[in-house]
């Protein structure tokens, strides 16, 4: 009796295991050769950039990258050149429309055509809102969601007369669920989310491709070029900590092999990383009980200390993670190892304010 009652449990597993399995080789069926396909990735010569550059070049792909530092370009460029593909960097702000075009314009002239295009340039500052201004809100926004505006504006006539073409956006799960401190990147990753979401539908019709990607913690070394206010050198602790945990965050290379995978599909939408699925998912399912608890997370967090009285709060000047850290007293614990990842991951190649790239 006790066999036959736990027949129908077992019978259930195998058909889900079949069933994962056979998805598994669909998928990998149906993945598109990428061997001799141009890729163009902002914010490339970085962090996860980099990777994704790495990743791509491994699949035989031809690889373009921009980013607003000549000495990460450099850099980026050295560490791609063993595989083999042709390799070509630009210096440009995506938040410059006429520096898109124009950069657009001369890589398409180098390679023919821009088969995929990988939306990773970003800010991020870090600091409780007293001490974030407008212009703070602006520079993210210029960046984190008008550089992708900016170059899929570029890109789509190519691809609309191709008929087809793939476009990444890599978002982050701060612009699903806003996380405190993060302020002005959450408002502009949404911003991107949003519109991603918008091109996947409207775009279909010309044969074109949109995959919204929302990372959760990675280990790239971004802290260092993060942009911190506030009682900065508490920031950079809990920050670089979130940053460099192996439990929760998920290494730059195999998030980039991830992406690198779905762009060999018809697109739509991945979350990368158990933590950010299951913040998601629970946002979804119970968003106020949600934010009571970052409403919780937010007391922990450091306090911006009060102002001089002839200083504007959010007048302060943000200060690069790489300058906090070399000024930081060292009773302020900062996380073990992020100077190690900054120098796998080539964060400190080049000192561009404000951007940084993750």
């Amino acid at each position: 009796m006790m066999s036959l009652r736990r027949q129908p449990g077992r019978g259930a597993l195998l058909v889900g295991l079949g069933a994962y399995i056979g998805l598994k080789a669909w998928r990998w069926l149906s993945a598109e050769d990428l061997s001799g396909k141009v890729v163009l990735i902002s914010g490339g010569s970085r962090g996860l950039g980099l990777a994704m550059a790495t990743a791509f070049a491994e699949k035989g792909c031809d690889v373009a990258i921009c980013g607003r530092d000549d000495k990460s370009l450099a850099r980026a460029a050295e560490t791609l050149a063993p595989f083999g593909t042709q390799v070509w960097t630009r210096k440009c702000d995506v938040a410059d429309p006429d520096q898109v075009r124009e950069m657009v314009a001369e890589a398409t002239e180098v390679f023919g055509r821009i088969d995929i295009l990988v939306n990773n340039a970003g800010i991020i500052q870090v600091g409780p809102l007293e001490s974030m201004s407008f212009a703070d809100f602006g520079r993210a926004l210029a960046t984190n969601f008008f550089g992708a505006v900016h170059l899929v504006d570029s890109l789509l006539p190519q691809m609309r007369e191709r008929g087809g073409g793939h476009i990444l956006n890599i978002v982050s799960i701060g612009g699903a669920v806003s996380v405190p401190h993060l302020l002005p990147y959450g408002a502009a990753k949404a911003a991107l989310l949003n519109y991603s979401e918008g091109l996947t539908a409207e775009l279909r019709k010309d044969g074109i491709s949109v995959s919204t990607v929302i990372p959760g913690l990675m280990r790239t070394g971004s802290p260092v070029n993060a942009l911190f206010k506030g009682d900065r050198a508490k920031e950079l602790a809990w920050f670089s900590a979130s940053d460099c945990l192996p439990m929760t965050s998920m290494s730059a290379a195999r998030a980039a092999r991830r992406i690198v995978a779905q762009s060999q599909s018809k697109g739509g939408e991945i979350v990368l990383s158990w933590p950010a699925r299951l913040l998601r998912l629970v946002h979804a399912l119970a968003p106020n009980t949600t934010l009571r608890v970052l409403g919780g997370v937010n007391r922990l967090l450091p306090a911006a200390p009060p102002p001089s009285p002839d200083e504007d709060r959010t007048a302060r000047v943000a200060v690069r993670g790489m300058h906090v850290e070399e000024e930081t007293p060292s009773s302020t614990k900062l996380a073990p190892g992020l100077a190690s990842l900054a120098r796998e991951h080539n964060q400190l190649a080049g000192h561009v304010h404000p951007s940084s790239s993750k």
